[in-house]
């Protein structure tokens, strides 16, 4: 864009001139350098091939440049089989005749969990300090610290519990919610635990044509800042369904006080009962074993000194086996039963000890961040990259730092003395630098959200330790910035613009095609727009065409 161009647009917007400021944002589209659709696939099965070639074909002719190919398998292509090479041949041969760009996405920091299918004890892990074991003949057991007790077994007198909503009422030794019509709905629970501890609540839970979501929510309080979520994995119940039991895992951090919710926030219409809740203090569920989340062991003296007992010498090794494992490598259960620790010598009976550890949380529906501060996670960046560049010869890459939820709580994090924001602006500095040595003069892009203050670079975002402010600086002015926040299109692109950084609108996100016209109104503001993708999380491409008209006509462009 011009400056000449620019003084015409801001004069146009202060007159407002709105037919010249629509004339503007048309020669903008018409100019767009970057005209992607994202392609989220699994290239090992043949008939997704098939789909990618007539996809291309339509995306040609629709005036689209470029294709932002996503697959998990891309992460661990030392594992995949011939077909896979094959068919990653054919998706090349199909761009190439439809004159389009493949831009593979690579390092998915936040979403980690095809690069924790390499180990899964990488997973950023919150920490366990001093949880109790109590030796029982050749083991040692958790034994639970005192703490406050849920009223489970009598969900039907809920004057038991701290408060609930009118809209639950007690039904047959069970809580009710019926016809919530969008209020609230929910009881709560106010608990005394340790901090620092994992704790497990179960409840049973069953719908009838229930329409809504419901939750177990932990909230911990701290001095003078808002209350801290606790939990962030969803429960799965269906609309309809007979009695299931239902698990959350949380770590109070340094909480005590901590409030526990069962609730649904979103409820219209239909009924869920709950009933028989527990709460139970758990140990080594998930226990993340690497040097960036050590384990250790002490004798519990009761107040006096305490001697630390070497894993290797007292201790069969210690691990959970169904940690990140089911139902294969680099997936996690909110719930299994947790091991025990094996000695390899003999302690006497009722031994108290102390055991702190890091253990694995998962985030919605399984999601899992690597930890950036590992040094193994930094050579897995690095093979990726290799093996990547080796298959695609790509003129672009595309970072995958997006919606990370949990960092800067294990050692190997917090050992570095930096806040949230500079470590994850150390990693994405670090990624550059990686994908400039495997592919020189590649274009480098990334997702805006965790490097936007407007959006995710901020203070108390999910389970971060600290303030994610900084993580921008990171970005250095030659890698392109993919935002996807509509609501806040203007401020996050005139904030990366401002930097230096050149942007791309992510627009569509199966919603109606008529919003990319708003982000090309932004984009007409910002220095170094350059490009619009067709961005879709369900896989629909029957919008290709018509998000083409509104973008830039629907008709070839001259490259």
């Amino acid at each position: 864009m011009t400056s000449t161009f620019q003084r015409i647009l801001r004069a146009g917007l202060l007159l407002g001139a709105t037919a010249l400021s629509g004339a503007n944002t048309t020669a903008l589209a018409q100019g767009l350098a970057d005209r992607w659709v994202y392609c989220p696939t699994n290239l090992q099965v043949d008939e997704n091939v098939d789909k990618l070639e007539a996809l291309f074909a339509r995306a040609q002719a629709a005036g689209y440049n470029g294709v932002l190919l996503a697959d998990s398998k891309m992460a661990r292509l030392e594992s995949v089989p011939d077909r896979y090479f094959a068919n990653a041949e054919r998706v090349k041969a199909a761009a190439a005749a439809h004159r389009l760009e493949i831009i593979p996405a690579v390092f998915s920091i936040g979403y980690s969990n095809d690069l924790l299918w390499h180990n899964p004890n990488l997973a950023e892990a919150l920490p366990v300090r001093d949880a109790l074991f109590v030796v029982r003949g050749d083991t040692a057991v958790l034994s639970p610290d005192p703490g406050a007790k849920l009223p489970g077994g009598q969900m039907d007198n809920l004057a038991a519990w701290t408060w609930h909503d009118e809209t639950v009422t007690a039904d047959e030794g069970a809580a009710l919610v019926r016809d919530p019509a969008g209020r609230n709905a929910r009881l709560c629970q106010r608990l005394t635990l340790k901090p620092h501890r994992q704790y497990h609540v179960s409840v049973r839970v069953r719908t009838q044509d229930f329409r809504g979501t419901p939750e177990i929510k932990a909230l911990g309080a701290r001095d003078g800042r808002d209350a801290l979520s606790l939990i962030y994995s969803g429960l799965g119940v269906r609309p309809t369904q007979d009695w299931v039991v239902h698990h959350a895992v949380f770590n109070t951090l340094e909480c005590t006080d901590i409030s526990l919710y069962l609730g649904c926030w979103d409820g219209s219409t239909g009924s869920l009962w709950w009933d028989d809740a527990r709460i139970e203090e758990v140990g080594l569920l998930n226990v993340v074993r690497r040097p960036g989340a050590p384990l250790t062991i002490t004798l519990d003296a009761r107040g006096g000194p305490r001697r630390a007992l070497l894993e290797e010498m007292y201790f069969e090794p210690i691990a959970d086996p169904d940690m990140g494992v089911h139902p294969w490598p680099g997936e996690y259960q909110v719930w299994h039963e947790p091991p025990v620790i094996h000695l390899k010598r003999p302690l006497e009976e009722g031994t108290r000890l102390r055991v702190s550890y890091s253990h694995a949380v998962t985030i919605y529906n399984g999601q899992v961040m690597i930890c950036p501060s590992e040094p193994e996670t930094v050579a897995l960046l690095r093979d990726q990259a290799r093996r990547v560049q080796d298959l695609w010869h790509a003129p672009a890459y595309f970072m995958s730092h997006d919606e990370i939820r949990c960092l800067n709580q294990d050692e190997a994090c917090t050992s570095r003395g930096l806040s949230a924001g500079e470590i994850l602006a150390d990693n994405v500095r670090t990624c550059a630098q990686i994908l400039r040595e495997a592919a020189p003069g590649a274009r480098i892009y990334v997702w805006s959200d965790m490097f936007d203050p407007n959006h995710n670079a901020r203070d108390d975002y999910y389970l971060v330790r600290g303030d994610l402010a900084g993580s921008w600086e990171g970005l250095d002015r030659d890698v392109i910035v993919g935002c996807w926040y509509l609501e806040k299109r203007r401020e996050s692109l005139a904030f990366f613009s401002g930097r230096g950084n050149p942007t791309l609108a992510a627009g569509f996100y199966d919603g109606p095609v008529g919003n990319i016209r708003q982000w090309l109104d932004a984009g007409a503001e910002a220095p170094g727009f350059r490009g619009v993708m067709y961005t879709t999380w369900k896989q629909d491409y029957s919008r290709l065409e018509a998000f083409a008209r509104e973008a830039w006509g629907g008709v070839p462009q001259a490259d």
